[in-house]
């Protein structure tokens, strides 16, 4: 039986992939940091630890017959990241080499690495960008990206063990109760019959992917490595939906969606400080290797999440 670490499995992203990789017959260890807030499903196996913390790694490593490592743990709010930029570079740096290293260590076979459109830099109105375009990140979340990504390339370039990272647009699905974000926001405000408070002006766009097709996505590159890591290891894959979507495009459809008669609060200048008006992400290069595409529409997606989020008790505005 294959047999897989994730770290952040708590996340909006680890809450599709865990469940997505039981499904396949992988069984699942889980490293799981304190106050974590995230459920896990039935079936896996869970060490407490950080990723920072090199025992913790080894603990969750040592005799288990792991070969992929999902390594998707990371500080990922970019205004947290901003008032603390030093604890932002020791999870998303610092921790992904140690990962790494746990990896060769104990002889994991491939690891794949969560990375983000933001090592793009925040420049608005380019794209849509392909692998190719340099990486311009200025603020701490950025950078501590980029430089996760780029560590984990240089992993992957050397022998040893089979790296790949993966550049994400907005991820959107049931799971995610951060309050921050647009989906989650949008939710609560349906189900509490509220204006939805959004600080833009509407018109920042992404490339919007429901997290169920991002977990994909991530299995469909874990198979080329396993299969033929020469043509995947070292380099780094966008991962975005077919359309460039504006957060005011968002709204209304979720709006619409649920049968909302509400009119969404939008605030503020077109963006805040730490964000970036239009990031647009080509993923051709990922889907001609893989043959991975998004299965999950705009709208479809948002109904789903708006549901998942009514079958729960807690509302998912609060955090």
């Amino acid at each position: 039986m294959d047999v897989a670490l994730v770290t952040g499995a708590g996340g909006l992203l680890g809450t599709w992939l865990v469940p997505a990789l039981l499904t396949r017959g992988t069984a699942v260890v889980v490293l799981q940091r304190d106050g974590s807030t995230g459920v896990l499903p039935e079936g896996v196996t869970t060490v407490a630890g950080d990723v920072t913390d090199p025992a913790a790694l080894d603990a969750a490593l040592a005799g288990r017959g792991v070969d992929t490592v999902f390594h998707l743990a990371a500080q990922s709010i970019t205004g947290q990241a901003i008032a603390d930029p030093a604890g932002t570079y020791e999870t998303n740096v610092r921790g992904t080499w140690l990962v790494l290293d746990a990896c060769r260590a104990h002889g994991v076979a491939r690891a794949l690495v969560a990375s983000s459109d933001r090592v793009y830099g925040v420049a608005p109105g380019r794209g849509p960008l392909t692998e190719e375009a340099p990486l311009d990140a200025r603020l701490p979340y950025d950078v501590s990206k980029a430089a996760a990504d780029l560590i984990a390339r240089a992993a992957g370039a050397t022998p040893g063990l089979a790296v790949a990272a993966l550049r994400t647009t907005n991820l959107y699905g049931g799971g995610d109760r951060n309050r921050s974000r647009l989906v989650p926001e949008l939710a609560a405000a349906i189900i509490e019959d509220r204006p939805p408070v959004i600080h833009t002006d509407g018109s920042p766009a992404r490339r919007h992917l429901h997290a169920g097709d991002a977990a994909t996505a991530y299995l469909a590159v874990a198979d080329v490595l396993a299969t033929a890591p020469e043509t995947a290891s070292g380099q780094a894959f966008n991962v975005a939906g077919d359309v460039l979507y504006t957060v005011r495009e968002v709204a209304e459809t979720a709006l619409a969606g649920a049968g909302a008669a509400l009119t969404p609060d939008f605030r503020g200048a077109p963006v805040p400080p730490a964000a970036v008006d239009v990031l647009d992400i080509d993923s051709a290069k990922l889907r001609e290797l893989t043959g991975w595409a998004p299965t999950v529409p705009l709208d479809e997606g948002l109904r789903r999440t708006v549901a998942w989020y009514r079958r729960h008790a807690e509302s998912p505005a609060r955090p």
